[in-house]
């Protein structure tokens, strides 16, 4: 059991995450940040299976042809894309992903700059989080085509132009989510009033 070395990366990891999301405006998200991961379910795994360069849930994974520490954190943290798959009502498919809101997207995208940092260390560059996604593009083909398509974008322009201009970009997109959210709220709310009145 590594449970020091596995507190240490784990917690190192939610303070990179803290950081990203504190400059784009995600306060709450940054605070709140897989806090599951010092529950017991998924802490005493982590802490047996750790090895300090990969997660340690594939290292559980390949042990036990699953794992339940994963199980446990994707279906309590809405920036993995996992968590968003539901039964769909397309006849031809079964499962799929649902579209994820901006601010989990980028989240998830934040996620990823500090997984590639905490495991790759001194070889990280702005391409790693890239690499790895392509690597892995396989599995996230169950993703909600939108909500892939703008996780795609910002990992390629902090491949291209860097943090400082794909965060000004990810602060630009979240306030017009904010706004729509805003208006669309409003709209709602101005037809119930009116709804009420003819009632």
């Amino acid at each position: 059991m590594k449970a020091w070395e596995h507190f240490c990366t784990i917690t190192y990891h939610r303070r990179l995450v803290r950081q990203y999301c504190f400059k784009v405006g995600l306060y709450r998200q940054g605070l709140l940040h897989d806090l599951s991961k010092y529950s017991p379910t998924e802490f005493l795994v982590g802490a047996r299976y750790f090895q300090g360069d990969r997660s340690p849930n594939n290292a559980e994974r390949e042990a036990k042809g699953y794992s339940a520490s994963w199980l446990h954190h994707k279906g309590r943290n809405k920036h993995h894309f996992e968590y968003w798959i539901d039964y769909t009502l397309q006849s031809d498919q079964i499962l799929g992903g649902m579209k994820m809101p901006v601010h989990f997207v980028v989240e998830m995208f934040m996620d990823r700059i500090a997984a590639c940092r905490t495991y790759q260390k001194g070889a990280y560059t702005n391409a790693s989080p890239w690499e790895y996604h392509k690597k892995s593009r396989r599995v996230h083909t169950v993703m909600h085509p939108e909500s892939l398509k703008l996780l795609e974008h910002l990992l390629q322009m902090l491949a291209e132009k860097g943090e400082d201009e794909t965060f000004a970009y990810a602060r630009y997109i979240l306030r017009k989510d904010r706004k729509e959210r805003f208006m669309a709220f409003c709209r709602r709310h101005t037809k119930k009033k009116r709804y009420t009145k003819i009632l």
